[in-house]
Order: C-alpha cells, then structure tokens, then sequence
C-alpha cells in the first residue's frame, strides 16, 4: 500500500513513507519513529492508519544525519539508535516533522502519532507546532514537562514498563490535566510493536481504538 517519498526540510531532503486510503482521507497523520528508524514496524502502523482512512506519512527523522538507517530490536540496534537520536536531538527530529507537515497542511488537518523516542517527539509537536498528538511510551518527556501543551494531547503508557516508572508517569498526570492519559495494566514497554518482546494483541488493539477516536474528534 505504501511507497517511499522525499519530504522537504529546512536542513535538506529526507526520505519518508507515505500510505493513502481508498477513499477521501479523513485528515493526515505523522508517524514519529522508534530510535530504530522508518523500520518495518512503523511502515506497517503508517500502512495501517491509511487503512482507517487517514493520509499517513512516516518521515525517515535519521537521514538529516544517517540517510538510511534502518536498525533491529537487538541491543546492537539500541546502541546505535540511542546513538543517532542523541546526535539528531530533539530539534533536528522537529525539523523533520514540521517538514512532513508543510508537505500535508494545505489540504489536510494534521495530527501527529509517535512511538518510543517518537512519542516524546510528538509531545514536542504538540508543544512547539501546535499539533494535537499522541505519545506511546514517551519515556523521554519527563524533562519536557514544563512546555504546555498547544493542542489536544494523548498519552498511553505500560503499568509495567521499566523505562517508565509509575512516579515519571505520575509527573505526566501532574503537568498535563488537560491530556487524555491511559495506563494499560499488564503492559510492557513497546506492547503496539510486534517485533518486540513486550507485544501485546489485546492491549495494542484497545490503545489503537481510543488513538482512532481522539483522531476522530480532533481532526474533524
């Protein structure tokens, strides 16, 4: 369904995939990767929300610094993924998303969705860009807590992730009243991601809907 395309930057070309629905989408979304890159997961979400009828793009944030970089759920993959995400920061990526936007906002309300690292990207286009956003286990947001939300929010969390602990999502419910935020018992950290460990059907299914809802309402 997908197919690759190049997405203009204030920094330079990058690569991205986008999926279109049957029929007139009804809004577009962003799709913010793991630190893993526009893998074969985030193309099978992006694939997955033009099936629900939204004109999704997944922009490939690495190329401004590693054209191409593509990496595996092994602790290699995390190594380097940590890696190219500390030398892109949190502004390069943004670059990117606004980027993806400029592309999709003349004809389209824009929404951002993000995984993992991309999940506290999407928090910061919501802040910064004012795009109504939902995180996934946005585990580096903690320290951005004090940027206000510009636009509707979503967060969805794992009771039993390690990388976020009950007291960092407690410090998200502190900060943000205004933001919709689920905590799905029994879930793990990557539960939406079927290559990982933590993968949960039943889980990523319910998380799914109430994502399709906010999207619903917030770009209608």
């Amino acid at each position: 369904m997908g197919q690759t395309i190049s997405i203009s930057t204030r920094h330079g070309r990058i690569s991205g995939w986008q999926a279109k629905p049957h029929n007139k989408p009804r809004g577009a979304l962003i799709v913010v990767q793991e630190i893993f890159g526009v893998n074969p997961h985030i193309r099978q979400v992006t694939d997955r929300l033009a099936n629900y009828g939204y004109l999704a793009v997944a922009p490939a944030l690495f190329d401004l610094v590693h054209p191409g970089t593509e990496l595996g759920y092994d602790e290699a993959g995390v190594a380097r993924g940590r890696e190219v995400a500390e030398e892109l920061g949190f502004n390069g990526a943004l670059d990117g998303v606004r980027g993806a936007y400029d592309l999709l906002e003349a004809e389209h309300r824009v929404g951002v969705i993000g995984f993992c690292w991309g999940g506290s990207v999407a928090y910061l286009a919501n802040t910064r860009l004012g795009l109504p956003a939902v995180s996934y286990y946005g585990g580096r947001t903690v320290p951005l807590l004090h940027e206000r939300p510009k636009a509707p929010l979503m967060l969805h969390f794992g009771e039993n992730d390690p990388l976020i602990p009950p007291e960092d999502v407690q410090k998200h419910r502190d900060a943000l009243s205004s933001a919709e935020i689920h905590v799905w018992p029994g879930a793990g950290h990557g539960f939406n991601c079927d290559q990982r460990a933590d993968y949960n059907e039943d889980i990523a299914k319910q998380a799914l809907e109430r994502t399709l809802a906010f999207f619903q309402k917030t770009l209608r």
